[in-house]
């Protein structure tokens, strides 16, 4: 099976999830130029008033074009514990949460430096919770990958952009007695609702 290319992603959504567990090999891009509102620092999670944004506060660059791996994160912020606080409230009451609570409160409490190294920690303990096997490489420079499915700029925080290979498949949610089924969110949002069945749904949602 073919390698694809990815871009970095804060905790990323169900789409990126299942291309990781449908993938031996991934390229993750760091050489890309950082751009604000991507899902380089946001994610989506379920509340009780609905989807909520969490994101990851950055330090202004000192050039337009500063590579990805290049961000730093803004410490000076207490972004962590506002995010462990709505994980809190928007999961507390589901299936899962206190199973994988130890695993992932270190990411909301230890400080890292640079974006992409906060995100590549995160993404390795949720692979090894979602017992998914693949291979996950930095890219070395920006290049055009002809032999791989290059997905960097096909999936947008802005707008739903046309994936043959994705279907979310619906699963449990805490909050869908309110607001119906809520796709696509946070891979957090399916582990704490599907716990060691969450790899299910990511195979099923995954179209060849």
């Amino acid at each position: 099976m073919e390698g694809i290319v990815l871009t970095s992603a804060y905790v990323g959504n169900c789409q990126i999830y299942s291309k990781l567990a449908s993938h031996p090999t991934i390229l993750l891009e760091q050489h890309c130029h950082y751009a604000k509102q991507t899902y380089r620092n946001r994610c989506n999670i379920a509340t009780a008033n609905g989807v909520m944004s969490l994101s990851i506060p950055t330090v202004k660059p000192q050039t337009e074009k500063c590579k990805t791996k290049d961000i730093r994160i803004d410490n000076s912020q207490n972004w962590q514990q506002i995010h462990w606080r709505a994980l809190e409230s928007g999961y507390n009451s589901s299936p899962f949460f206190d199973y994988y609570r130890d695993d992932l409160f270190p990411f909301y409490d230890k400080q890292f430096d640079y974006l992409l190294d906060y995100n590549s920690a995160i993404q390795d303990v949720v692979l090894e919770l979602l017992d998914i096997e693949c291979t996950v490489q930095l890219t070395e420079e920006y290049n055009s990958y002809a032999d791989s499915v290059d997905y960097r700029d096909k999936i947008s925080a802005k707008k739903q952009l046309e994936d043959i290979h994705f279907s979310p498949q619906p699963y449990y949610q805490v909050f869908a007695h309110k607001f119906g089924f809520l796709p696509n969110l946070s891979i957090l949002d399916l582990l704490f609702n599907m716990g060691n069945e969450s790899i299910l749904t990511l195979q099923k949602s995954y179209i060849p």
